[in-house]
C-alpha cells in the first residue's frame, strides 16, 4: 500500500494546518473493485438478512450463525485480515465501506461488526505468529465465531478496573481464569474470546485467547433488549477455566493498551456502520412521505416535511464526508509507517492510534447524526412509526445503542479533548503557538478584508474562524483551570463539540470542493447547498458552545473581550437556509431515495 500523500497530517492537526481538497479521499472515487465489495453487501443485505428480519429479532435458533458463515462464504469476515491468513487484505477505508454497506442490516450489523472487529482484531494485530496461524484462518472464513469480554458489572467506562482474576497454575502451564463478563455480544454462540483479566494483584488488565469450550465457561440466558434484539447477548461466567499460557495475548499487563487501540478502530468502524443504517433509513421516509397523502396531497409536498427530509441528508452527507477522510488519512499514516520500516500489525496500530482523537469524534457525531435520522423518521411515519409493522420503528429503537457501544458518547467527547491536548503537550502538536496568536488577535483591531472570492469564499473564512474559537477556549481553559481541567466536564463537552462540527465542516467543504473541480459547480448544486446550509447552522452552534465555555471559568474584562472575539469569529453573512434545505429536499423527493 503506498501513501497518496508523500506528508501526511497527523492526528488533530487539522486544527492548525490548511488541508486541500486534493490531500482527502471522497466516496465518489470508489474504484471498480471497492464498488463490487459495496454491491457485494448490499446484495447480501437485500437476499439473505431483510427477507428474514423477524426470524433474525426473534434469536431463531442458529439462524445468526448460518448467516455469518454465508458472510465468511463471500470473503466478508476477511476483508481486514491479509491473504496469508485467509482474508481479503483490503486497506482501512475499504473495511470502512463494507462496514457502511452492511451498517442497513439491524441485528446482523452488530454480530457481523463484533465478529470481524473486536472478536478478531486483537488476535490479528496483537498475537504472536503461532496464535495467529491457529485463530485468524477460522476467524476470517467464519468456520469459528468471535467475542470480546472487557465489561463486567462493575466496570463499564473505566474498563481497567475489572475485577477478572488469572492466576498461573502450580505447574506453570495455564492460568487460572475466574470472574464474570456482561453485555458479551455474540456470547451465545462464540467459539473464541478475547478476555480481559488482571493477573495476581496487578494494576492493569491482560488479555488471553480464550475457547468458548474450555471447561468451567457458563452462560446467562440472552439479555432481553430495547433493540438490536437479534443480536446475542450474554453475561459470561468463567469458574476455574484453564487458559494455556501460550494463550497469553502480546505481554503482561498490556491488556489495557489493547482494550484501547482496539476501540479506536470500533469508534470509527461505528460511524461507518450508522451511515449505512442512516442512508437506508432515508430511502424509507422519502418513500413513506412520497405514498402517504392528507389533505388531498402527498407529504413530501409540506415544508415541516422537507425540512426534516434536508436535515437527514445534510447530516448523512456531512457525516460521509468525515469518515471516509479519516480513513484516508489512517491509511496514508500506515503507509507512511510501514514506508519508514514499520512492520504492517504495528503500523497499523500505530496509525490508527494517531487518529484516536477522530475516531473517537466520529463516533460521537456518528451515533447522534442516526439518532436525529431514525427519530425523524419516525415522526414523518406519524403514528405508522410507532407501529412494529414499519421499518423505522426497528431503526429507532436499534439506533439508541450506539450512543453508549464503543465508549459512551460522554466519555468520548472527554477523549477527544484530551487526546488532542496530550499530543499538543508531547510536542507532537504545536497547539501554543496557533493559540497565542489568537490570543493576540483579539488585542488588534479587526482588519477589513476584501470580500471572499469564490463560490466557498465566506466557508473558508468562517472555517478558519470556527478554529480561532477552538484555540481561543481550549487555551483560555487549559491556563485558567489547570490542574483541574479533566474534572471539568461541561467545559470539555463544550470543547468536544466545537471540535467535532468543525471538523465535519472542513470534511464537507473539502469533499464538496475536490467535487466540483471534478464534475463543474452546475453538477454540484445540492451538494454546494448541503455545505452552506452546515456552516450556517454550525457557526450558530459553536457561538453558544463557546459562550458556554468561557462564561463557565472566565471573568470580568478577560470574558468581555473573549465574548467579542466569540461573536466577531462567529459572524456570518446573510443566508436563507429555508430555500437551500427545500432544494435539497426536492431533489431527494424526485427521486424518492437517498441518492447524495
Amino acid at each position: 500500500m503506498e501513501s497518496s500523500n508523500p506528508n501526511p497530517i497527523k492526528g488533530g492537526e487539522f486544527l492548525i494546518r490548511k488541508t486541500s481538497p486534493s490531500e482527502i479521499f471522497i466516496p465518489e472515487e470508489w474504484n471498480e473493485e471497492q464498488r463490487m465489495i459495496a454491491q457485494m453487501c448490499d446484495d447480501f443485505i437485500f437476499q439473505e438478512i431483510w427477507p428474514n428480519i423477524e426470524r433474525i429479532d426473534k434469536m431463531e435458533e442458529g439462524l445468526m450463525v448460518q448467516l455469518l458463515d454465508k458472510a465468511g462464504e463471500l470473503g466478508l469476515l476477511g476483508m481486514s485480515v491479509p491473504e496469508e491468513l485467509g482474508g481479503m487484505g483490503m486497506d482501512f477505508k475499504t473495511s470502512l465501506l463494507s462496514t457502511e454497506r452492511l451498517g442497513k442490516g439491524y441485528s446482523f450489523s452488530v454480530a457481523y461488526g463484533a465478529h470481524t472487529g473486536i472478536g478478531t482484531l486483537p488476535i490479528l494485530y496483537y498475537g504472536n505468529e503461532e496464535q495467529k496461524a491457529k485463530y485468524i484462518p477460522k476467524l476470517a472464513t467464519g468456520e469459528w465465531k468471535a467475542a470480546y469480554c472487557l465489561t463486567e458489572p462493575g466496570s463499564g467506562s473505566d474498563a481497567n478496573s475489572g475485577k477478572t482474576k488469572a492466576v498461573l497454575s502450580e505447574d506453570g502451564k495455564h492460568y487460572i481464569l475466574n470472574g464474570q463478563k456482561m453485555w458479551i455480544t455474540n456470547g451465545g454462540f462464540a467459539d473464541l474470546m478475547t478476555v480481559f483479566a488482571k493477573i495476581d494483584d496487578d494494576k492493569n488488565l491482560t488479555a488471553f485467547i480464550v475457547e468458548a469450550k474450555s471447561e468451567g465457561i457458563s452462560l446467562n440466558p440472552e439479555e432481553k433488549k430495547m433493540g438490536i434484539k437479534g443480536s446475542s447477548t450474554r453475561q459470561v461466567f468463567f469458574n476455574n477455566v484453564k487458559v494455556p499460557v501460550e494463550n497469553m495475548l502480546s505481554e503482561r499487563e498490556n491488556g489495557f493498551k489493547i482494550a484501547i487501540n482496539i476501540l479506536n478502530i470500533g469508534r470509527i468502524k461505528l460511524a461507518a456502520g450508522v451511515l449505512g443504517g442512516a442512508k437506508a433509513t432515508i430511502n424509507d421516509a422519502i418513500k413513506y412521505a412520497n405514498e402517504r397523502e392528507q389533505f388531498g396531497r402527498p407529504i413530501s409536498k409540506y415544508g415541516a416535511i422537507r425540512y426534516k427530509i434536508a436535515e437527514q441528508a445534510i447530516r448523512t452527507y456531512v457525516l460521509e464526508s468525515a469518515t471516509y477522510r479519516a480513513g484516508q488519512n489512517i491509511d496514508d499514516a500506515i503507509a507512511a509507517l510501514i514506508a519508514g520500516g514499520m512492520p504492517k500489525n504495528q503500523a497499523t496500530l500505530k496509525g490508527i492510534e494517531q487518529f484516536a482523537a477522530e475516531c473517537a469524534m466520529l463516533k460521537v457525531c456518528g451515533s447522534e447524526c442516526l439518532d436525529y435520522v431514525v427519530d425523524e423518521a419516525v415522526q414523518i411515519y406519524g403514528g405508522m412509526g410507532y407501529s412494529a409493522e414499519s421499518p423505522v420503528e426497528r431503526a429507532y429503537r436499534d439506533s439508541r445503542i450506539n450512543r453508549i457501544f464503543e465508549g459512551t458518547n460522554e466519555i468520548n467527547r472527554m477523549l477527544t479533548v484530551d487526546m488532542i491536548l496530550r499530543r499538543a503537550m508531547k510536542g507532537e502538536l504545536d497547539l501554543m503557538g496557533p493559540a497565542m496568536k489568537v490570543a493576540g488577535e483579539l488585542m488588534s483591531i479587526p482588519e477589513m478584508g476584501d470580500a471572499p472570492d469564490g463560490v466557498f469564499g465566506h466557508e473558508h473564512k468562517y472555517l478558519e474562524n470556527f478554529k480561532k474559537v477552538i484555540l481561543m477556549v481550549a487555551g483560555s481553559a487549559v491556563q485558567k483551570l489547570m490542574e483541574t481541567m479533566a474534572k471539568e466536564q461541561e467545559v470539555l463537552s463544550n470543547i468536544a463539540d466545537m471540535v467535532i462540527w468543525t471538523y465535519e465542516a472542513e470534511s464537507v467543504l473539502l469533499r464538496v470542493e475536490k467535487l466540483i473541480a471534478q464534475k463543474g459547480e452546475a453538477a454540484c448544486e445540492l451538494q454546494i447547498a448541503i455545505v452552506k446550509t452546515y456552516f450556517y447552522d454550525t457557526a450558530d452552534r459553536i457561538n453558544k458552545a463557546g459562550k458556554d465555555a468561557l462564561n463557565s471559568f472566565a471573568e470580568g474584562d478577560e470574558l468581555k473581550m473573549m465574548l467579542m472575539g466569540l461573536k466577531r469569529f462567529t459572524k456570518t453573512e446573510p443566508f436563507n437556509p429555508k430555500t437551500s434545505r427545500q432544494l435539497i429536499a426536492q431533489a431527494l423527493i424526485n427521486e424518492n431515495r437517498y441518492t447524495l
